[in-house]
This record gives structure tokens, sequence and C-alpha cells, in this order.
């Protein structure tokens, strides 16, 4: 399976055939912590909601699966910002740059443990918050309350909204072409945050 057919929820969904579930929840907890934020996590859920009939399996099954991976994935984030911190990244790398990981770090500073369920809402970032708080030297306790808040909200409103698309028809025909929306939808403000940076870049040259 290449990276294209990864950002294709549906496509992914189908090729798990009966171990959808398992598939689901590994890919959550990889997203979450395990520094690998190119992954379907908001399209993976709604989808698999809208398709649970055809798939076998039942929306609640799917948001108890990734509250568990979300937890756990989370949990192994911030551990590896506790064991190695800023180590991990460089400049010139292709996931791990050090550029997104100050960004989650800006991201926690500013919004403290508020950040663990609001980044989760934020591809990329809810991959990498994790590791800043744990760089950051968070109490474990705080941590871990804040860490199960955001790991049960976002599955279950991204399940919910998958429920509640499911019963439209049009929607039901169209999944492919709204998982891609939704992607698109999800990115919207890491491409705002982009444009503002580097405006403010040529801003502070000129």
């Amino acid at each position: 399976m290449n990276i294209l057919h990864l950002l294709d929820a549906s496509t992914v969904l189908h090729a798990f055939g009966p171990w959808v579930l398992l598939g689901v929840g590994i890919l959550v907890f990889i997203e979450s912590g395990v520094l690998f934020p190119f992954l379907p996590g908001d399209s993976l859920l709604v989808t698999a909601a809208i398709l649970s009939v055809p798939l076998g399996i039942a929306p609640w099954q799917t948001a108890l699966v990734a509250i568990v991976a979300a937890v756990l994935g989370d949990q192994v984030g911030y551990w590896l910002g506790r064991r190695f911190g800023r180590r991990l990244f460089r400049e010139d790398a292709r996931v791990l740059r050090t550029e997104r990981l100050a960004e989650a770090e800006a991201f926690f500073a500013r919004y403290g443990g508020l950040a663990l369920v609001l980044g989760r809402f934020v591809p990329i970032v809810r991959t990498y918050v994790p590791l800043a708080a744990g760089a950051a030297a968070m109490p474990w306790a705080r941590f871990a309350r804040w860490n199960l808040v955001g790991a049960v909200i976002w599955p279950v409103l991204l399940t919910l909204v998958g429920v509640l698309l499911g019963g439209i028809p049009f929607v039901a025909k169209n999944i492919d072409a709204l998982a891609v929306l939704i992607v698109i939808v999800s990115v919207v403000p890491i491409g705002i945050g982009a444009l503002r940076k580097r405006s403010a870049a040529r801003g502070a040259r000129s």
C-alpha cells in the first residue's frame, strides 16, 4: 500500500478486511505518538463510521478502539519526549524536522494541558504535542489526565459525525470525495499558519 493509498481512508479500511478494527487501532496509535504524522486520522474515523455496515463493525467499536490506541500512542510520544527531547529531530530531516517540533512546542506553550485536547483535531500537531509535553517535563499525572480527555473527545466526536453523515444518501454514495474533503479541511489551519510564517519572514527581511 503506497502513501497515496494511506491518505484514502476508504481504501485503507477495505484493505484491512476482517482486521479493520485492528488496523484502525494501529494507525491511530502510530499517528498519535510514534512520530509518523501523515496518516488519515480524522477521515479514517469518520469514514469507518459511515461505512460501518459494509465493513461489518459498529461505530462504538471504532470509537472504543481509537480511544485506547490514542491514549497508548500519546503515552509513547510523551516518554520519547522525556527520554530524547529534541535530539530525535534535525533541520534537514524529511519527517522529524525541528521546525515541526518547534511548532508543537509553541502550541503546547500557548495552551498547556489543553493542547492535548485541541491538538487532537489538528493533523501533524497531534503527533508532536505529546512529545513536546514530555520534552517540557510536564508532570505525568497531569499529562495522563489531559491525554485521556483528548483521547475520548476526538474519536467520539468524529465517529458521531460519521454516524450522522452516514444517514445522508448523497454522502454514503460519495464517501471517497468526502474523505478527501475532510483531509483538505483538516490541513487548512496548517496551510494558513505556514503562509503567515512565510509572510512574516518576508516582512522581516524587507
